[in-house]
């Protein structure tokens, strides 16, 4: 089996995918464009895959009265209907994320890609994820943010910058993926290459890349560790699956103690 990760983008960046065995080891990672990731899956049979982008459009749910009251939200108002049931889910939980449209024609050009890639993928005879199902070509809707918040427990540093990366990276080699230690490019920050400008922090991945790892260690999750799961939402507006068993009603942003600050007696 092979556990996929995608994590798709337009425009003229390309996506970043990352495709691990059952034990863990990278088999292929890298940038290029949806024929490529194709042309990879030809050589493999048995694949789970996880993509980062909304499975479908919005359906309407979080308008609907019986939904709303579900929620405790007023049943005829119109507060979280811009946004999908698992959607609301993570954010209600402040894990933050982008809201599905539901026109189409509305919806940013990475999501079009998104979809587009979906149907590429059931093209190649891919079914939606199901615990139980024994199908051998099976995809469904990850969001790494929230991968890395429930696996961390709080909400994780930005992506983008390098605590960020560093956190991420750590937190996949401590779940098992074989990377390389990215403290180790901690020896790299001198002040030798910070002054000429050739830092490379060789072997720490870049965020694009980072997401689609994790995207593929929740395909693993899904294939491996059932008891370790949890789909959120609803299946009529797409579910998010998530490698946790248990979901915290809130996750926070942990901040610093500042050691300078006493309290005065």
């Amino acid at each position: 089996m092979l556990y996929l990760g995608i994590d798709p983008t337009a425009g003229r960046r390309p996506l970043n995918y990352a495709a691990l065995d059952g034990k863990l080891n990278i088999v292929a990672e890298g940038e290029g464009k949806p024929e490529e990731v194709l042309t990879l899956l030809e050589k493999y049979p048995d694949v789970i895959c996880a993509v980062d982008a909304p499975s479908m459009p919005n359906q309407g749910l979080m308008a609907q009265a019986e939904v709303r009251q579900k929620f405790g939200l007023p049943a005829n108002g119109k507060s979280w209907t811009q946004y999908r049931v698992c959607e609301y889910e993570l954010r209600r939980r402040n894990i933050k994320l982008y809201n599905t449209p539901a026109e189409t024609g509305s919806a940013p050009t990475w999501m079009k890609a998104g979809w587009k890639l979906y149907e590429s993928l059931r093209a190649v005879g891919f079914e939606n994820y199901a615990p139980d199902s024994t199908a051998s070509r099976q995809l469904f809707e990850v969001h790494p943010h929230a991968t890395f918040t429930v696996l961390l427990g709080h909400i994780p540093y930005r992506k983008d910058i390098l605590e960020g990366r560093l956190q991420r990276q750590l937190l996949l080699c401590d779940e098992g993926i074989r990377l390389p230690n990215p403290l180790d490019v901690l020896e790299e920050i001198t002040r030798h290459h910070l002054l000429r400008g050739t830092l490379e922090l060789r072997g720490l991945r870049t965020h694009d890349g980072l997401d689609a790892l994790a995207s593929a260690l929740t395909a693993f999750y899904a294939h491996t560790r059932l008891n370790r799961l949890t789909l959120i939402g609803d299946v009529a507006d797409g579910q998010i699956l998530l490698p946790t068993a248990e979901l915290k009603e809130t996750y926070e942003n942990p901040k610093p103690q500042n050691p300078n600050s006493q309290k005065l007696e």
